[in-house]
């Protein structure tokens, strides 16, 4: 009947105890005055104190259990109010959560004096002091966690889907024309150029025996007897050589021009010819749809969330170097600009209003169906968790002013 419930919290268990405890004390108190009630007028006191705090520690008893569970077992009505009204329950919260919580205008009201920017400036020139120490490190921590936590393939498929769905709507021809155009106009290309051209030399360094093979293959026997096609090779080779050092050291040399040339050419037909614009969407939707392209995609996203966690483990080391310097520069301008941080600050309250305003309805809906999946064992546990220990002191004090009624009551009724 009074037995603790090992669900609880030690506190809310101890608190139990006490006030069944008090309350059995009561009863043998009672037994033992009734069957030793002697003449003396403070019996009579004694007797209405334990007789009265029985009764007001059983209704209480009664009253608390009853939110909980059915007393006894018993199937009396209006109790084990919370397991029966649990689905009422989680929508009274939603509903309080959407009223008072997840409006604009509170949420407006909330966060209007709030300067996230220079917020934020400060925690970049400091992410290492008080509380932004905390906030970062806790941001980190549970970044760290949620990527360990995930599915990293699911994961993986998922970015990458999103990502296929950008790229498949995005005309890349154009784009690879004006970024070539652009580099021949800054004379970029040439860096690219040299190290191509020195990359064919060394190939044909290494392979120098395969040309001469191919070069003695081709020839005919009497030009192997005489030796003539070694002295051929010898020339083709040292022709290739000086080629590729002319090309290395002359800047207008003609090959050089024709590259250049034929660069400008297909940059200008990817900007503008539509048959080579259309040949390289074909080429980029099927280099989307292969399977090595996705295989390559994944390795490549469990090395950058493998980095990802890594830096988040160890902030400090994340923002070091240069990239330190960088965040410090940004979080100068965030915390110092006005302008800056009026834009950044309206920005901020307009988001955050717009995904109360779109996403509160789910936000409450979510409250409300996960209480509601939770069976009524698990929801009375939590709740009698949370308040047990404060709902024991009411059983605490129904057993004492109880017993102070019953002592009033007494007096009263002696005095009439």
């Amino acid at each position: 009947m009074f037995s603790a419930r090992t669900s609880l919290p030690d506190p809310a268990r101890r608190m139990r105890l006490i006030a069944t405890g008090l309350l059995l004390v009561m009863a043998a108190c009672f037994i033992l005055l009734r069957r030793f009630e002697g003449p003396h007028p403070a019996w009579g006191y004694a007797l209405a104190f334990t007789e009265a705090a029985m009764v007001g520690g059983l209704a209480d008893w009664f009253a608390v259990t009853a939110l909980f569970r059915r007393p006894l077992g018993l199937p009396i009505p209006h109790t084990a109010i919370i397991p029966v009204n649990k689905d009422r329950i989680a929508d009274t919260m939603a509903s309080f959560l959407r009223a008072n919580f997840l409006t604009p205008q509170v949420v407006a009201r909330r966060i209007g004096a709030f300067n996230f920017a220079g917020a934020a400036g400060g925690f970049l020139l400091a992410p290492g002091a008080g509380v932004e120490g905390r906030l970062r490190g806790g941001a980190a921590n549970l970044l760290a966690d949620m990527l360990e936590a995930l599915d990293p393939e699911r994961l993986g498929k998922q970015v990458r889907a999103g990502l296929w769905a950008q790229l498949a709507r995005l005309e890349v021809a154009p784009l690879l024309g004006r970024m070539i155009d652009a580099a021949i106009a800054d004379r970029k290309h040439l860096p690219l150029m040299e190290a191509v051209i020195a990359k064919i030399g060394h190939v044909l360094e290494d392979n120098e025996a395969m040309v001469r093979g191919m070069i003695r293959e081709r020839s005919g026997t009497l030009l192997r007897l005489t030796g003539i096609d070694e002295r051929i090779a010898n020339k083709v080779l040292d022709g290739l050589y000086k080629l590729l050092a002319e090309m290395t050291v002359i800047p207008d040399h003609p090959v050089r021009l024709k590259i250049e040339e034929g660069l400008e050419d297909l940059a200008r037909d990817l900007v503008s010819d539509p048959a080579m614009r259309a040949r390289v969407e074909r080429v980029k939707l099927e280099l989307l749809e292969n399977p090595a392209f996705g295989d390559w995609w994944q390795q490549v996203w469990e090395r950058i969330r493998t980095g990802l966690i890594k830096a988040a483990r160890d902030p400090d080391a994340a923002l070091a170097g240069q990239i330190g310097s960088a965040l410090a520069e940004l979080g100068a301008a965030l915390r110092d600009d006005p302008a800056l941080q009026v834009q950044i600050n309206r920005f901020a309250r307009r988001t955050l209003v717009g995904a109360v305003s779109r996403y509160g309805d789910e936000i409450v809906r979510l409250v409300s169906e996960t209480v509601k999946r939770w069976d009524a064992r698990t929801v009375t546990d939590r709740v009698e968790g949370a308040v047990g220990r404060d709902l024991q002191f009411i059983r605490i004090n129904g057993t004492l002013v109880g017993g102070l009624f019953g002592v009033a009551i007494h007096a009263v009724d002696g005095w009439l």
